[in-house]
């Protein structure tokens, strides 16, 4: 009897320890995966090309990575020719750079002069010579001329609009007299170094402000306009230089007008208002008020003015969709829409005057996916939309110096990228290039599956991007791991077009999981309606979406509900605290990065752009550290102490919290580290992954694991 019960025990502990053994990850296991990362698929894909050199008469020559090398042709629009040859170098030529010397300096449209800051005052140097002439004299501390500095932008480049005869230029005095500072403390042997800098918060009485001037860099002499000053906003974004230069300024050619916009601390109101650059004055033209946020496009700014026939081409999204508008520059009154219909101009392209012509993306009119976007011209009075890009996928292109020709490379997340040279009209001059993958598919490798979902309103179509295994047991269901970036300027899946290895998501899946991008609403690219559905609750974080999604894409995969993933970095680690806060019973396993959890801790612009000002949206039932004592999973809080976008007080707020409810959790510091966790990134992937895999999976990640791709020096 005895024996019995002996053998009974012994036998049920050999199948527990091969149970043990099965869920064992090895540093094998780990190598696989890594394998799909993309500095590990690179090396397999062909037919991959630089950008287009311009050359003279809109010709241009390309390098293509083949299994071989490095090829380069020149393609010859009078030709019509794609010719191999030796004659031009095997790497992208540098661009006509309007910044050098580490990027604190501005060159002029000639090339001769350049402007720097000293003091906090402006220069302008001869670039032949390296003489200086000083162009201001009443720059002081927190009150300096052309600063980039507010909020989590700061560095000592000038921020100025040159005017296209480089004998003017647009700019500011920036006053952060009365503007917060910010603090971080680095970590190293013997006394800590103390970093300050402007950092306006949501909320507080006094920004940033901008008084704006006309700099004549000849004479020299400061011309002020006769306006108050504007607070430091664009119709954009959350900064007054997201293009690398001076938002919203358009030059007349001669250098005697400027046109600008001014952008109210709340984004509601929109002045576009024209200069006389001689005398400062300021006339009003029109103005826009809307009643969440105004946005002048995506990733570039959609209005232009067109002094010789006195117009201005205007951005709105007044009819729930983001299109043109013709107004008339002397009366401010609008002449006709331009573009109108159920889809969204995203960027302005070209603007030919003469022929009436605006060339400009947009998205929405693909059958197969809204976000993907195609080249267009249509005519001032909204007639003759032609789409100059017609294949199916996500396009972008490089106009050439004449404007007469273009390059098109389009692509769809499961497509490889296929090129084509052609001419405004859209006609074929040659194709170019088409990406083999071939020898990357015979590796085991394979594009994520898109998928089209309805939002959490049952209602709404939603898009993303599944990633599963390489090989699938059958029968067999798979936790399910959500990578999540809530926006609201950007989203979880970012580009549509074809990449080979969009981070680390496939070789998580390779390690068991299936994982999934859903773009939610709230996210950019589509309507005015959409884009404003979080709006004054940001802590919505598009996750009834992602909820929504996984359910159904449970019922087409082997998802299993029961083990839901989480995690995401900036935004996402902000969504990543929500969902497994306030969603405790669905996501079970949770890695927040660097999040924004309170956003009265996060700069005043972003905040103040989407969520409306702290007078009017209750920022504190937003806040992450309110709900952390309903946790009930496994959660990993991450932050680099030297964070200057988010400030780690964001997490450390959820920490103080937790600890405060008597919860556990776990905690990653990057001490030296910022927003990005630079030499660490590796460290992090790989603690990303063993958390999931441990509390996720149910096994046991191979002991520090060294990823090769980077590693900490």
């Amino acid at each position: 009897m005895m024996d019995k019960y002996w053998l009974t025990i012994t036998a049920c502990a050999m199948v527990f320890t091969a149970s043990a053994q099965q869920k064992a990850l090895t540093a094998q296991d780990y190598q696989k995966a890594e394998s799909f990362m993309g500095y590990n698929t690179a090396k397999f894909i062909d037919n991959t090309i630089s950008p287009p050199n311009w050359l003279d008469g809109d010709q241009f020559w390309y390098t293509k990575k083949t299994a071989k090398g490095l090829e380069t042709y020149l393609v010859d629009p009078a030709k019509k020719t794609k010719t191999l040859t030796k004659a031009y170098g095997d790497v992208d030529a540098p661009p006509a750079g309007r910044r050098r010397s580490g990027g604190n300096e501005v060159i002029s449209p000639d090339g001769k002069k350049a402007i720097l800051i000293k003091e906090y005052n402006l220069y302008v140097k001869d670039v032949a010579s390296g003489k200086l002439t000083q162009l201001t004299t009443d720059g002081i501390k927190d009150y300096g001329y052309a600063t980039d500095n507010a909020g989590w932008k700061h560095s000592n480049a000038p921020i100025l609009r040159w005017s296209p005869d480089s004998k003017k230029i647009a700019t500011f005095q920036q006053d952060q007299r009365n503007s917060r500072d910010m603090y971080l403390v680095t970590t190293n042997v013997g006394a800590p170094k103390l970093e300050a800098w402007k950092y306006p918060l949501p909320g507080d009485k006094q920004i940033p402000t901008i008084r704006r001037v006309v700099i004549d860099v000849e004479t020299p002499k400061v011309v002020s306009l006769n306006i108050p000053a504007d607070p430091h906003r664009a119709t954009l974004s959350d900064d007054i230089s997201s293009s690398g230069t001076f938002d919203d300024i358009d030059w007349k050619a001669d250098g005697t007008e400027v046109a600008f916009v001014s952008t109210s601390r709340d984004h509601k109101n929109e002045k576009f208002r024209i200069a006389n650059t001689k005398t400062g004055a300021v006339r009003e033209v029109f103005e826009e008020t809307v009643k969440t946020q105004f946005e002048s496009g995506r990733g570039a700014i959609n209005w232009r003015y067109l002094p010789e026939s006195k117009e201005i081409i205007w951005y709105s999204e007044r009819d729930n969709w983001g299109h043109l508008y013709l107004y008339d520059a002397t009366t401010g009154k609008v002449k006709n829409q331009i573009t109108k219909g159920e889809w969204v101009v995203s960027r302005i392209i070209n603007v030919d005057a003469k022929n009436r012509t605006i060339y400009f993306m947009a998205n929405g009119l693909d059958k197969i996916n809204p976000y993907f976007g195609h080249f267009y011209k249509i005519d001032f009075d909204g007639k003759n939309l032609t789409d100059l890009t017609p294949e199916p996928g996500n396009h972008t292109i490089s106009l050439s110096p004449s404007g007469k020709y273009f390059v098109d490379n389009y692509s769809q997340p499961d497509v490889p990228a296929s090129s084509a040279f052609r001419d405004l009209n859209g006609k074929l001059i040659t194709p170019i290039e088409k990406t083999d993958v071939s020898r990357l598919v015979a590796t085991g490798w394979k594009a994520p599956i898109p998928v089209s979902v309805k939002a959490g309103d049952h209602k709404t179509d939603i898009y993303g991007l599944v990633f599963t295994p390489t090989k699938m047991d059958a029968g067999k269901k798979y936790p399910v791991i959500d990578y999540i970036y809530p926006g609201p300027q950007g989203g979880s899946v970012g580009n549509w077009g074809f990449v080979a290895s969009r981070g680390d998501h496939q070789a998580l899946a390779e390690l068991g999981f299936i994982v999934v991008l859903i773009e939610g609403t709230s996210n950019p690219g589509r309507s005015k309606s959409f884009h404003d559905m979080s709006y004054g609750n940001m802590s919505t974080n598009t996750l009834e979406d992602q909820i929504a999604a996984i359910k159904q894409l449970a019922t087409k995969y082997p998802i299993d509900t029961a083990k839901v993933g989480i995690w995401g970095h900036s935004g996402g680690g902000f969504a990543t605290a929500t969902a497994m806060f306030r969603y405790p019973d669905f996501f079970k396993v949770g890695i927040s990065e660097s999040g924004n959890h309170d956003n009265r801790n996060y700069e005043d612009d972003w905040g103040e752009r989407y969520n409306g000002l702290a007078e009017n949206v209750d920022y504190e039932a937003q806040a992450n550290q309110n709900y952390a004592k309903n946790l009930k999973g496994k959660l990993m809080l991450v932050h680099g102490m030297m964070d200057d976008n988010v400030p780690p007080y964001n997490t450390l707020l959820v920490v103080e919290a937790l600890e405060k409810a008597n919860k556990s959790f776990d905690l990653v510091i990057f001490p030296n580290s910022a927003h990005g966790y630079g030499p660490y990134s590796a460290y992090m992937m790989r603690r990303r992954w063993d958390y999931f895999v441990h509390h996720l999976l149910g096994a046991e990640p191979p002991k520090d694991y060294k990823m090769q791709g980077t590693e900490i020096r």
